[in-house]
């Protein structure tokens, strides 16, 4: 059956509809950044451009790096982007434009989100690189798709809701998983490794109080206090604790999961809410970060 032309959103020109990509602009190892600026700092290292593609806050330049094709697409901040992000590569990976059909072969795809992100402990200080083993979505999407349950750690769910003492007013919360393999492959040794969660929102959702109080005041205190016994791909019992705040990690994962895509994202630390320290030259130190997704993709 064919995609419906509101459903499958396709530009005049041939381009999917918010990216305003064509599929032959997509490599099939991506690179996904916040910041549309960020685009052209990572592809500062390509060998060659091939397209330079700029719509709204999604910006893409396809080009090569060490023999390896790879894009770099901005998102923006939010969930709610990489809905957009996500469903749009996949359906250029994977739908035929001119049918409006699915392609007879899968093409799975390699995605690497490089992110700024808030440290939750004192062993996660300014600069720290996390990779996010999980990432517990506090902004409620991926309870809109009806595979959600297959790609989630419904006991890490139970028991974190337990923990926070969790308001239903809020939504459920959901925890998505990264792509294991990927995950080793990037973090490798010098990363840390845990549980991020994926906030709706910068202030309230993260406990600031500006001029506004949160509905829970103790979230914080019981977010870098919650600990899950789980086994790593080894087979052996880890203990994970929840190391940062962020806002897009958990529909990646869960997305990509849903689609059969390979995806992680892993952050630099910009701002320590437990020690209350904040790092706003971050974009001068970023680049090291850049540099080894690059290298390991």
């Amino acid at each position: 059956m064919a995609y419906t032309s509101s459903e499958l959103i396709i530009n005049n020109d041939g381009s999917i509809f918010h990216l305003h990509l064509k599929p032959e602009n997509l490599a099939d190892k991506i690179v996904l950044v916040g910041d549309p600026e960020r685009v052209s700092t990572v592809a500062k290292y390509f060998d060659h451009i091939e397209c330079d593609i700029a719509s709204r806050e999604f910006h893409t330049i396809t080009g090569s790096y060490k023999n390896k094709r790879i894009s770099v697409v901005s998102t923006g901040i939010g969930c709610d982007n990489i809905d957009i992000v996500m469903n749009e590569l996949d359906a250029l990976a994977n739908i035929n434009f001119d049918t409006r059909e699915d392609n007879a072969d899968f093409k799975q795809l390699t995605i690497v989100r490089i992110g700024t992100c808030g440290g939750l402990q004192p062993e996660t200080p300014l600069g720290t690189f996390i990779a996010s083993v999980k990432s517990i979505g506090f902004d409620g999407l991926l309870n809109y798709y009806a595979d959600r349950d297959k790609v989630c750690d419904l006991n890490l769910e139970k028991a974190f809701v337990s923990h926070m003492n969790w308001s239903p007013q809020k939504g459920a919360p959901y925890v998505a998983c990264a792509n294991e393999e990927l995950t080793q492959q990037i973090a490798s040794n010098d990363m840390v490794r845990g549980i991020t969660i994926a906030c709706g929102g910068f202030y309230g959702p993260q406990g600031r109080r500006i001029r506004m109080e949160i509905q829970d005041p103790q979230q914080n205190a019981k977010v870098e206090a919650f600990k899950y016994t789980d086994r790593n791909p080894q087979g052996e019992e880890e203990i994970l604790k929840v190391c940062n705040f962020e806002m897009e990690s958990s529909a990646l994962a869960g997305l990509a999961s849903i689609l059969g895509h390979r995806a992680t994202t892993c952050c630099m630390v910009i701002a320590n809410r437990y020690a209350q320290e904040m790092n706003t030259s971050y974009k001068n130190t970023i680049d090291l970060l850049i540099q080894k997704v690059l290298e390991r993709i």
